[in-house]
């Protein structure tokens, strides 16, 4: 067989090469007409709301059992949204403006109904689907419109609920209530903070995974002795201390230099010698003169031991509020299924609306506290029952100052002598 000549060979090639890429470029051009095919099919809906969503009116929670409950059952009305149908009826009023939608091709959910289903979703923290059946709204609807109800219900109260006191009269109001409710004087709050459970996030590493092996966000708080928030900061990852968080917020700067309007030092109770205003928090935070906490409890003295006993019932005030917080909005006991920026949004309306139910019915859950009974031991309230809130993990070797531990001495002395002892401290400690 005689050989190719060159030229040929190099023209059978080059046919090869054509047909290869000719080959390629049909398969290429198949497979987007079947993703084409594939899109088109997907847009064509069966319908645009299923039926059994249709027909919300006639079996919907909302348009049927809540309805029954508020002529019938004033009491399950209660636990059904923790609230009565007056409260229910006055926040849906404050926050209609907010959450109405401007109609379009479809006629939007009712703002009652937006604001009764994110009611639940807090009152239980059941899942969003499981709501859905409840109500007879898609779930995607639900994830949707719950943050954003949460978001309206704190910026409609904001200015009125986290208006934290600025002047020396509001801090000493604030003040007075420690002193006539707890004995524990010159007291302007007391700090603590708790994980919120979350899912992890994407791509977030180990940054929300806290020391008791989930991932959290963490609530910081200051409360008064009536059992309302003062301040609080939402959203640091759950691989943070109360300490790192309270570093790193405005608030320890606004104590280390005044600016947030503590009182001048005046003198205790019976007492004559000036003694400066201070918040309350346990070993996680440092001791500076206004801030103060327990002693060691390495080998105390009897009267650092009364010490710890009238800090503690100081202190108790903020792990009944947060008690109080997670008993009525249950989702806070659950893992949410949520990304971190809704998880702030959701704690925020948790927290509005605590500081809202206190202020309108302020003995509505008071059963659920602790207390003391005659002899000076402590009842626990009926919120310690539930699984509670973790708390976040406390820093090591915070280191104290001078003038802290000085103001805790003298502080200690004023609780063991007779001008500021309780009846009950000495058998009690």
């Amino acid at each position: 067989m005689p050989p190719i000549p060159p030229q040929r060979l190099r023209v059978l090639m080059l046919q090869e090469h054509l047909q290869v890429a000719v080959h390629e470029y049909d398969v290429v051009l198949l497979a987007l007409i079947r993703e084409r095919e594939r899109q088109q099919r997907r847009r064509r809906r069966r319908w645009w709301v299923r039926p059994w969503i249709e027909r919300r009116r006639l079996f919907g929670q909302y348009e049927t059992l809540f309805q029954e409950l508020e002529r019938e059952s004033r009491g399950d009305y209660v636990g059904y949204i923790r609230m009565d149908p007056n409260l229910f009826a006055e926040l849906l009023l404050r926050v209609t403006p907010r959450i109405t939608k401007c109609p379009r091709s479809r006629r939007p959910l009712e703002p009652g109904l937006k604001l009764a289903i994110t009611l639940r979703f807090l009152a239980t923290g059941n899942s969003y689907r499981s709501l859905a059946y409840d109500f007879r709204v898609a779930h995607n609807s639900i994830s949707t419109f719950v943050p954003e109800v949460c978001t309206a219900i704190y910026k409609e109260y904001k200015e009125e609920m986290f208006n934290m006191s600025s002047t020396q009269d509001e801090w000493k109001a604030v003040a007075r209530q420690f002193g006539t409710r707890l004995k524990f004087h010159h007291c302007c709050g007391a700090i603590d903070g708790k994980h919120i459970a979350i899912k992890k996030p994407n791509k977030s590493g180990s940054l929300y995974y806290n020391y008791k092996r989930f991932c959290s966000v963490v609530l910081l708080a200051i409360v008064d002795a009536n059992y309302s928030f003062l301040w609080c900061k939402v959203g640091a990852n759950g691989s943070s201390s109360d300490a790192g968080v309270f570093n790193e917020s405005t608030l320890r700067g606004a104590l280390e230099d005044n600016t947030i309007g503590f009182p001048a030092p005046d003198p205790l109770p019976g007492d004559d010698r000036d003694f400066p205003y201070f918040i309350v928090g346990d070993d996680a935070f440092p001791l500076r003169k206004w801030l103060l906490k327990p002693y060691s409890r390495r080998a105390m003295t009897h009267k650092e031991r009364v010490m710890n006993y009238r800090t503690s019932r100081a202190r108790r005030v903020v792990e009944n509020s947060f008690g109080i917080l997670a008993h009525r909005w249950r989702c806070l006991l659950t893992t949410l299924q949520l990304e971190p920026g809704r998880v702030i949004c959701v704690v925020l309306g948790c927290l509005t609306l605590h500081y809202w139910l206190r202020m309108r019915r302020p003995g509505l859950q008071d059963l659920n506290l602790d207390r003391e009974d005659e002899d000076g031991n402590v009842v626990p309230g009926a919120w310690r029952e539930d699984v509670q809130m973790t708390e976040p993990n406390q820093m090591v070797g915070q280191r104290a100052s001078r003038e802290g531990k000085t103001l805790r001495n003298y502080l200690a002395d004023y609780y063991s002598s007779p001008l500021g002892r309780l009846p009950w401290q000495d058998r009690v400690v």
